[in-house]
């Protein structure tokens, strides 16, 4: 660990009772971290979408799919469900407010929407889906490796996402944290590539078990929002874009977790070395530092030089948007 007490002789066995890493409840109380970011963001998203459905105001408006969905909120009902599967506003509406259109960032010198398309939500389910995936994931890291390098990472992995939609999205807009939420997911899955000596140590069945679980239910996020990213307006190319930049970030910023979080019994021998990260790490740490660094210059690059990534893969739209006959993939 990181700031692991190394003095064999003031190791103390851990009583069943339970003292973290040796200190006494007072300082595991001053050392266990209370999460406050996530519950922030969580708020911050809800108003948001709130000030989305104000601005909209459905029946203040010409509806050429029917009618407005949900009618009994008034100005807070949802265009019909042709138009916006997801229960939401109108794309209209959503490009008012900073969803990210190619044309936009690259000919009107509009670069703010790579950053304010991550603070809409396409409709009510875009929004719920993503909230409970922030909740589940992000309340465990940052309480495992605090605010700041959980903040870093939702962030750039936000803007990651951001970049590869606008360079295959030419002609639709996207919307939705869902970048920065896989981005925190990749970093969980790099976590624990990186980690692995001291996972590898918990021996009880029960911790087992619950490492199996938890990659079992990221498993089953990851599928549920690449879903719901075949809809409109949902942009699996920011999942992509933000997975990548999350698992780059992982092995950047989460090797080994605050002391708190862990119990010197589960710790391995090797955690009570003087050096603080093994040589595996270092490697990895190094190599996904360049390949972030480079993956994000080149894609801005080719972003503000107009290229366009379909003319690079034909079929990639279909991982966006699956068009039927009850809504199109291009309004």
């Amino acid at each position: 660990m990181a700031d692991v007490e190394t003095d064999k002789g003031r190791a103390r066995k851990r009583p069943r009772g339970g003292r973290a890493y040796g200190h006494g409840p007072a300082e595991a109380a001053e050392r266990a971290w209370t999460p406050w970011l996530v519950p922030v963001l969580v708020v911050a998203f809800v108003a948001v979408f709130v000030v989305e459905m104000y601005v909209n105001n459905c029946p203040d408006h010409a509806q050429p799919f029917g009618r407005c969905f949900a009618r009994f909120l008034h100005r807070f009902s949802f265009q019909p469900i042709r138009q916006n599967p997801l229960l939401g506003p109108s794309s209209s509406t959503l490009e008012k407010m900073g969803a990210l259109q190619w044309i936009k960032v690259v000919h009107q010198n509009q670069g703010w929407r790579l950053v304010a398309c991550v603070w809409l939500h396409a409709g009510l389910i875009h929004l719920l889906t993503n909230m409970f995936s922030l909740l589940f994931i992000g309340v465990r890291l940052e309480q495992q490796f605090g605010f700041v390098r959980i903040g870093v990472i939702y962030l750039l992995s936000g803007f990651g996402g951001s970049v590869l939609s606008a360079l295959l999205l030419m002609n639709s807009i996207s919307v939705g944290a869902s970048g920065a939420l896989f981005g925190l997911l990749g970093a969980m899955f790099s976590e624990l590539i990186i980690n692995w000596t001291i996972y590898s140590n918990r021996v009880t069945m029960y911790i087992f078990i619950g490492l199996v679980a938890a990659l079992l239910t990221l498993l089953v996020i990851i599928i549920i929002n690449l879903g719901i990213g075949l809809f409109p307006h949902v942009d699996n190319f920011a999942h992509i874009g933000g997975f990548v930049s999350g698992f780059l970030l992982g092995f950047v910023l989460l090797i080994q977790p605050r002391v708190g979080w862990m119990e010197r019994d589960d710790l391995p021998p090797s955690a009570q070395v003087t050096s603080k990260y093994k040589a595996y790490q270092r490697v990895l740490w190094v190599i996904a530092l360049l390949l972030l660094m480079a993956g994000f210059a080149s894609s801005l690059v080719m972003l503000f030089r107009g290229v366009n990534g379909n003319d690079h893969c034909h079929w990639c739209r279909y991982l966006n948007c699956v068009p039927t006959s009850r809504w199109s993939c291009e309004d």
